[in-house]
């Protein structure tokens, strides 16, 4: 019986119906293939894995100087082990072998032990004994003769700490692309940490004691935010200074014209350069910097006698003189008990006065393309640089007893981006621990270089030691004498086309320089005693610091004012702002002043000046910045 071909498959033998001569056999279908179709454009064998996703660019070849800055992940310091965990190690072996210190003599050298009486044998039989009773594992080792299989346990445990230490190293790599600077950390439990370059608030370079003996430092880049810093610790002294310097650049927009020539390779063994560098070092701790490139000679320097004497000239030494002099009185009338409470204070208190003094040794400051530079420490160095716009606010206070002597210090507020609980915040705050009213004008000036220079020395009289003859300040009225008996003569504010300067305290003087493009906002606040005294009180809000920007008992209709001018000011100050790229060129900067704020030259001027990158996210913020200066210019001042 012959079957009938179904008229839709054709049979395996047929031909396919081709326009083409001669037609090509056809190929059954075969897992839902669709015949003799061209072959589609698929990857090749080399390309079966689908490509990755591009990572960050690379940082431009001519804008970086170090090796260790190309885009690539890169590890620390081989001995950077040895650093962060390794003198702990070292430290512990310490304490076994302090308290073991007899046993050993007695075993390993017996004729140093001069309290051994009788035969060795006879001592470890005692030990024995001992062992039976009290459960010593050393008298256990003796008694049983354990001596090989407890240094295999002691070896087998040093290579195991070694092993976590080489782990722990390999697996902690750094690199550094065009937008931040990644770390990347842990052995079982991975962590990577993100500092983006347009956020930078500072690069710290810290170099502790036994680093500096090995040429060795830990750097810090800080972030804008809470335990946002990012810490590649520890790097070789001149890599560390090359990758500072690398940071910066790439943070301030700068494009060079050609690149830093590369430093030679030193030739010679590690031993030999490990021995030169600690000779160099130690020679460097007390001759003064070693820092490995020239920088500024400092603008300010402090010597010994005076850093000394403020410390001993302030309240805090006062309260210690009378506190040691009345637990001296209370133990001859027989109160021993105020021994016990308050001697560990004082001893505290001593440790702190002394390390304050040692970590304000060697102060430096100077200016630097990057920004203010500024140095301090005698055993631990710290070299920190702020960059421009940095700096949120700055305040130079005046303790009373320092007055005779004309001492003053200055203290700013800053995102430090360390944790809250980090006790070590107010050493980046303080950048001038003591210094007379030349030094402060020479440290504000670096702090903020866009004030005219006219304007510094009406700061200088007015702003230190006002009021004065003809005082430009804005007081507190006389009928707010009684809400600030001492000092409602001196309280005052002064705004100018870059600061907001606020002035009060007569025990202890203080003026505060507020950046009005770094300003967050101002408050007005009135109690009821302030309606009833028509005065009101000004806070200013910035980042957290030491500097709190108050002031009380303003004029209600000077404070209102205030607040219109400062919204207004701010605007402006803002729009021409360039402190986030500080080293672009200054015509650039000029152009943006000079142009019409509120038309389309502005635009065209301003975006000549943004390099590429950045050009829409800036004339972005700028037009909703001009857009909310449109809608709040109408209002009228409110009585």
């Amino acid at each position: 019986m012959t079957t009938q071909p179904d008229p839709g498959v054709p049979e395996p033998g047929s031909a396919v119906p081709e326009p083409v001569a001669p037609p090509p056999p056809y190929v059954p279908p075969a897992t839902g293939s669709a015949g003799p179709e061209p072959t589609p454009a698929v990857p090749e064998p080399t390309s079966g894995v689908p490509e990755p996703v591009e990572g960050p660019p690379a940082p431009p070849p001519e804008l970086v100087s170090s090796p260790l800055s190309d885009g690539e992940w890169h590890r620390l310091h081989p001995l950077t082990p040895l650093l962060r965990g390794g003198l702990v190690l070292i430290v512990v072996i310490g304490i076994i072998i302090a308290n073991l210190r007899d046993r050993l003599l007695v075993l390993f050298l017996p004729w140093l032990a001069p309290e051994v009486g009788g035969d060795i044998e006879d001592e470890l039989s005692d030990d024995a004994v001992q062992w039976q009773g009290g459960g010593d594992p050393i008298d256990f080792i003796v008694a049983n003769n354990l001596y090989l299989l407890a240094a295999l346990a002691v070896l087998a445990a040093l290579l195991v700490v070694v092993a976590v230490f080489y782990l722990s190293w390999r697996f902690h790599t750094f690199r550094i692309t065009g937008d931040d600077v990644e770390v990347r950390s842990g052995i079982l439990f991975r962590t990577q940490r993100r500092a983006p370059l347009d956020r930078v608030q500072g690069v710290n370079l810290t170099r502790p004691m036994i680093a500096r003996l090995l040429g060795m430092a830990k750097l810090e880049v800080v972030g804008a935010g809470t335990d946002a810093n990012v810490k590649l610790e520890y790097l070789s002294t001149a890599n560390a200074e090359a990758v500072r310097a690398d940071i910066l650049r790439l943070a301030s927009g700068q494009r060079l014209a050609e690149g830093a020539a590369a430093g030679a390779a030193r030739a010679g063994s590690r031993v030999s350069a490990l021995g030169q560098t600690v000779g160099r070092e130690l020679t460097g701790m007390i001759e003064g910097s070693e820092a490995p490139v020239a920088v500024p000679d400092s603008v300010v320097n402090i010597p010994v006698g005076r850093l000394v004497a403020s410390h001993i000239v302030s309240m805090s030494t006062v309260m210690l003189v009378l506190g040691t002099a009345a637990v001296i009185w209370g133990v001859a009338q027989g109160t021993t008990w105020l021994l016990f409470a308050f001697v560990p204070g004082i001893i505290g208190f001593g440790a702190y006065w002394f390390r304050s003094i040692v970590r304000s040794l060697r102060y430096s400051i100077a200016p630097t393309p990057d920004g203010v530079r500024i140095t301090f420490g005698l055993l631990t160095t710290v070299t920190e640089i702020v960059p421009p716009g940095r700096v949120h606010a700055v305040e130079v206070t005046q303790p009373i007893l320092w007055r005779p002597f004309g001492w003053w210090m200055v203290r700013i507020n800053r995102l430090t981006g360390r944790s809250v609980s980090d006790t070590t915040t107010d050493q980046f705050t303080t950048v001038l621990p003591v210094g007379t009213a030349a030094d402060v004008e020479r440290v504000l000036r670096l702090l903020q270089p866009s004030v005219p220079d006219e304007e510094w020395a009406l700061i200088a009289r007015e702003g230190f030691a006002g009021p004065a003859q003809g005082d430009s300040f804005t007081n507190s009225p006389a009928r707010a004498w009684w809400i600030r008996p001492l000092s409602f003569r001196r309280n005052g504010f002064r705004l100018t086309g870059d600061l907001l300067l606020l002035r009060r305290g007569m025990i202890w003087r203080k003026l505060t320089l507020l950046p009005l493009a770094r300003l967050q906002s101002l408050g007005l606040h009135q109690g009821p005693l302030d309606r009833l005294t028509r005065v009101a009180n000004a806070r200013a809000h910035v980042v957290t610091g030491p500097v709190y920007p108050n002031l009380a008992a303003i004029d209600l209709d000077a404070a209102l004012a205030l607040f219109e001018d400062v919204a207004r000011e701010t605007v402006r100050a803002t729009l021409e702002d360039r402190t986030h790229r500080w080293a672009q060129e200054q015509d650039a900067a000029s152009a943006v002043r000079t142009a019409d704020s509120g038309g389309a030259a502005s635009d065209v001027a301003f975006a000549a000046a943004v390099p590429a990158g950045a050009e829409a996210r800036e004339l972005e913020h700028r037009t909703a910045d001009r857009v909310e200066q449109s809608a709040t210019a109408p209002r009228e001042p409110r009585a």
